[in-house]
């Protein structure tokens, strides 16, 4: 598998046209690199941009999507709908959409739903805060034993896990490739342990304030098999200054 970087807009940009012009400079800067990119645009923009795009080298994401498929939902969409709009990759559990309410409980029913739609979700897991008492292997791993318990053993491998430290989210501080190796390592660990021995060739990602100076040493020295990348990725400057250190 090729580096996988996901370019997560959030709410950004303001209007369709500023998403076209961002997308456009997206592509360009991917077509000149080696790693794969999943684009996660506002859910108003994911079908005019996808309808739009011919290519191979991107594709698309619901940033946060529901695993029912309709309902007295107001404001939601569902797996169904993002699917129908072209996304082939679904966030799940991202930290800001856990802070305004999401549970484990949610992320388990989407990470399943998801798959049955045969679309790939990435888990986002990670602790608020880290303090000596090693409390953060707790919570992810509560995270993880929850958002997987639904998912087939002969599928844990289409999941793809994101590993997002709170505190360093938003910021231009990432957390250390070496304490990066050793999430990687636990979160493998926890996966063999409370599921099946395919955890050891689990994809992970980083996302924590990735950006153009701390991709190479974190693909390096991280053990993770590429990035979730946020505020960086609607810079089309420093996010073209991030893919090109990938090749």
């Amino acid at each position: 598998m090729k580096v996988l970087v996901v370019a997560n807009w959030k709410m950004n940009p303001g209007t369709a046209r500023e998403a076209k012009q961002l997308f456009d400079a997206t592509k360009k800067s991917a077509e000149k690199s080696k790693a794969t990119l999943v684009v996660a645009p506002p859910a108003i923009f994911l079908r005019e941009l996808s309808s739009a795009y011919r290519g191979k080298k991107i594709a698309f994401a619901s940033q946060d999507a529901a695993a029912a498929t309709g309902g007295a939902q107001t404001g939601k969409i569902s797996l169904t709908q993002a699917k129908d709009a072209r996304a082939t990759f679904a966030l799940v559990g991202h930290s800001e959409t856990r802070a305004a309410g999401k549970s484990d409980d949610d992320t388990r029913e989407e990470v399943a739903a998801a798959l049955q739609l045969r679309m790939t979700p990435i888990l986002c897991v990670g602790e608020l805060s880290r303090n000596s008492s090693g409390d953060h292997f707790l919570r992810v791993r509560e995270q993880l034993t929850i958002g997987l318990a639904d998912v087939p053993v002969g599928k844990l491998t289409k999941v793809l896990i994101a590993y997002e430290p709170v505190w360093a989210i938003g910021g231009e501080e990432t957390m250390s490739p070496r304490d990066m190796h050793e999430m990687a390592i636990f979160i493998r660990k926890v996966v063999v342990d409370h599921f099946s021995p395919a955890g050891h060739a689990m994809k992970i990602l980083y996302g924590g304030s990735a950006n153009e100076k701390n991709t190479l040493p974190m693909l390096k020295d991280g053990d993770v098999d590429g990035l979730l990348v946020g505020h960086v990725s609607i810079d089309k400057e420093r996010f073209a200054a991030l893919l090109a250190t990938i090749g």
